[in-house]
Formats: C-alpha cells, sequence, structure tokens
C-alpha cells in the first residue's frame, strides 16, 4: 500500500471528521450569538428601533432565508440518490399548495394565522435543536420519543415563550404589526395572551417544565459532557430571551442558531460538501451551500414582492416591512417545515434508540 493511500481516511473516518468540524461550528456560531446578544441586551432598549431589525433583514440573504432554500435537495441526497425532475416537483406542489393555502389564511384569518406561525415556529425552532442534540452533540438520554418531544418544546418555547413573558409589549406590538397589514382591527383577538396572569402562568409551567427536562436528562445520561452542553445552552438561551430585546433577539437567533445548525444539517448530507469539511475545505462546502441555495433564495423574493402587491395595507415603514418579511417567511415555513420532517422520518431522528 503507497503512503499516502495509508493515511488517506476512510469514508467513515472522513464523515466523522466532517461530523465533529460541523458540530463544533454550530456551537461556536450558538455560543457566539449568546454571548453577542447578551453583551448588547443591556443597552437593547436604548438601540433604535429601526435599528433593532438589523439582523432580522440581513437575514434574506445571509443564512436565514438560505438555510430553507435547499428543500429540494436535501431528501434525495439523505437517500443517496439523484436529484429528479420528479422530486423536484414534488417539493415544488409542496410549498406550492400548502404554502399558498397558508397565505390565504393571512387575509381570511390574520390574527389565527398569527398564533399558527408561533405554534409552526416553537416546533420547526425545537425540532432543529433536537436534531442537533441528538446528532451533534451526541445526547444518550433522548431515548424515547416522549423525551425528544420535551426537548423540542423546550427549545423551541425558548425564543416564542420567554419573550412573551420578559417583553409583552414589544410581543404585541409585533403581533399587530403582522395582523395590521391585514386587518389593523383583528390584532384585538390576541390581547388576551398579553395579561399577566396568562404571562405569569406561562412563566411558572414553562420554568417547571424547563427545570424538569434538564432534570431528566441529567438523570437518564451516561456522559456529563452532553448534559452540560444541553443545559448550558438551555439556560443561556433562557437569559438571552429574557434580557435581548425580542426584535433583536430573533433576528440574531435565527441567523445564527436555528439557521446555521439546519446548513450543517444540509451539509452533512451533501457527499460533496462532508468530503470538503473532511479535508479542512469549509469555504468549499459552504460556498457550495450557497450556490445550491441561490436559485430558491431568488426566487423567494418573488413571494415577498407578491404579497407586498396583494396585502391591503401598503407597508410604509421599517416595522411594516419587516412584518411583511415575516408573514413571507410563515407562508414559506409551514412546506419547509414538512419536508424536514420527511427527513427527520428518513434519518430516524425519532424512533426509539
Amino acid at each position: 500500500m503507497l503512503p499516502d493511500a495509508a493515511n488517506r481516511a476512510t469514508p467513515e473516518t472522513g464523515a466523522a471528521t466532517a461530523r465533529r468540524r460541523a458540530a463544533y461550528a454550530s456551537h461556536a456560531a450558538g455560543l457566539f450569538t449568546i454571548i453577542f446578544g447578551l453583551t448588547i441586551g443591556v443597552t437593547g432598549d436604548s438601540i433604535p428601533l429601526a435599528y433593532q431589525y438589523a439582523p432580522l433583514a440581513a437575514s434574506v440573504v445571509v443564512l436565514g432565508l438560505p438555510h430553507g432554500a435547499v428543500d429540494h435537495l436535501v431528501l434525495p441526497r439523505s437517500r443517496g440518490r439523484p436529484v429528479t425532475s420528479r422530486a423536484l416537483a414534488a417539493v415544488g406542489g409542496c410549498y406550492l399548495a400548502i404554502g399558498g393555502a397558508y397565505a390565504a389564511l393571512w387575509f381570511v384569518a390574520p390574527a389565527v394565522s398569527f398564533a399558527l406561525f408561533i405554534l409552526l415556529t416553537l416546533v420547526h425552532w425545537g425540532q432543529g435543536d433536537v436534531y442537533a442534540l441528538c446528532e451533534l452533540t451526541d445526547v444518550s438520554y433522548l431515548e424515547t420519543p416522549a423525551h425528544k418531544g420535551l426537548a423540542l418544546v423546550v427549545r423551541g418555547g425558548l425564543p416564542m415563550l420567554v419573550p412573551l413573558v420578559a417583553f409583552p409589549d414589544q410581543y404585541a406590538f409585533v403581533a399587530g404589526t403582522l395582523v395590521g397589514l391585514f386587518d389593523p382591527g383583528a390584532a384585538a383577538a390576541l390581547e388576551g395572551a398579553f395579561r399577566p396572569t396568562v404571562r405569569y402562568a406561562v412563566a411558572v409551567g414553562f420554568g417547571a417544565l424547563i427545570a424538569a427536562t434538564l432534570a431528566l436528562g441529567y438523570r437518564r445520561t451516561d456522559a456529563l459532557e452532553p448534559w452540560l452542553i444541553d443545559a448550558g445552552e438551555t439556560l443561556g438561551l433562557t437569559a438571552f430571551f429574557a434580557a435581548v430585546p425580542p426584535i433583536l433577539a430573533i433576528g440574531l437567533y435565527f441567523t445564527g442558531w436555528h439557521s446555521v445548525r439546519h446548513i450543517v444539517r444540509t451539509l452533512l448530507i451533501d457527499d460533496a460538501a462532508v468530503a470538503a469539511l473532511a479535508d479542512g475545505d469549509a469555504r468549499g462546502a459552504i460556498g457550495r451551500f450557497a450556490r445550491d441555495a441561490a436559485p430558491l433564495t431568488a426566487g423567494s423574493l418573488v413571494v415577498f414582492a407578491a404579497l407586498a402587491v396583494a396585502v391591503p395595507r401598503t407597508p410604509a415603514t421599517v416595522p411594516d416591512a419587516a412584518a411583511l418579511y415575516l408573514v413571507g417567511v410563515a407562508v414559506l415555513t409551514l412546506p419547509h417545515v414538512v419536508v424536514v420532517s420527511l427527513l427527520d422520518l428518513e434519518q430516524g431522528l425519532w424512533t426509539a434508540r
């Protein structure tokens, strides 16, 4: 055997190296997001509202919107199959049918659509962190679908529920801007969610769920380090969303946490990206993702343009424009969740260990 052949990594070793490097990158990005957010969070009230929207605006082209723009590739790649016109048509049909129906619902029942958006985001962001815990953090205690479901509710609930408790006025403002694009009076239906008694119940109930889930993980773990990462991330995100104004916090989290982790997941099912990561060529792997995501990222802008024309109230301010963007993200998120759920099934994420 030639010396260079002997030293060359086997496919298994290469995949393990790529996974380790990708996991390190995702954890580093998450840690940076929390530290950066908490650092500026103490002065968050003094940051002009328009500037708080900056990370959300950047997510149009940086990580946020592109992270779902490879949905047409992930299922074939996860199965080790070529991308066919039939697969493309299936994903396109999913987006057109499901996304189109949800877009129509915003015009008919905007308050219901906003509540659905919150629930949908909770599920999807929790879903992404369950993957990260199992595959990137190597936790041993998420053995059953029920325990994974608890982790999903906790991780997805942090960005959706903690700001409701800590920043009810800003939360209500965001709800009002989204719903107000379609029917300014409809936001009144959401006022009950911001009452002190509701927020108190959420704080106590969700706080108890966080404590119970971490305690259960500690009891069942057979390795302390993954549990410490889980607990550190959970408590760090709790502090993050309790201290950082929600508009700023969601923009930072969407780009620096959720999108990074999903992009890492897509890279690890792409053989060419895995080979690049194993060789230490992170730029090559990221460049490949960027090329794959560019067409549908650009295509998504058509959705936003169509919404801008169709909404009854023309966006005239920065909050209105951000609200329009979030409605567009909501419309794209529902079919994206369908694709990611199929990917979960393909990879056996929710099967008992």
